[in-house]
């Protein structure tokens, strides 16, 4: 099965915990090399395997079950939470652009609230300095 786009194809960063895990599971299947999941390359996994798998995870775990496409958001979720760029995070979720990743998680990105703030702040200043000279006939600023 063919990805949707060439971003389907990417390389996407596995925290060590995971990939322990992943190591474990590929051992148990006794595979040295390759897949960590699935036969195939062409076929890597059968999703509706998976989605069965994850579901009895998540009860033998006492916890709710979440769908396949709810982990793609709780990853995405996290990595912002890490302090991965919007870009990065773009390249790793599949997205034709990071537009899609900013309108899809930007509420989620902290922001430099700030800094924003602060130049507000400067720019009011700046314009009633301005504007309160003008009023007394001062002429422009610098002007002397």
């Amino acid at each position: 099965m063919e990805p949707k786009s060439r971003a389907g194809r990417r390389t996407v960063p596995i925290p060590v915990v995971l990939r322990d895990f992943l190591v474990e599971h590929r051992m148990r299947q006794r595979r040295d090399t390759g897949l960590v999941f699935g036969r195939t390359v062409d076929r890597p996994f059968n999703p509706s395997s998976v989605q069965r798998r994850a579901v009895s995870a998540w009860k033998e775990a006492e916890l709710k079950p979440i769908t396949l496409h709810e982990s793609r958001h709780t990853f995405a979720s996290l990595m912002i939470a890490a302090g991965v760029n919007a870009k990065a995070l773009s390249s790793y979720m599949g997205h034709s652009s990071v537009m899609i990743t900013l309108d899809r998680y930007g509420h989620l990105m902290p922001g430099n609230e700030s800094e924003a703030a602060d130049l507000l702040d400067a720019y009011l200043v700046r314009s009633d300095t301005v504007a309160r000279i003008g009023q007394v006939g001062g002429g422009e600023i610098g002007e002397g």
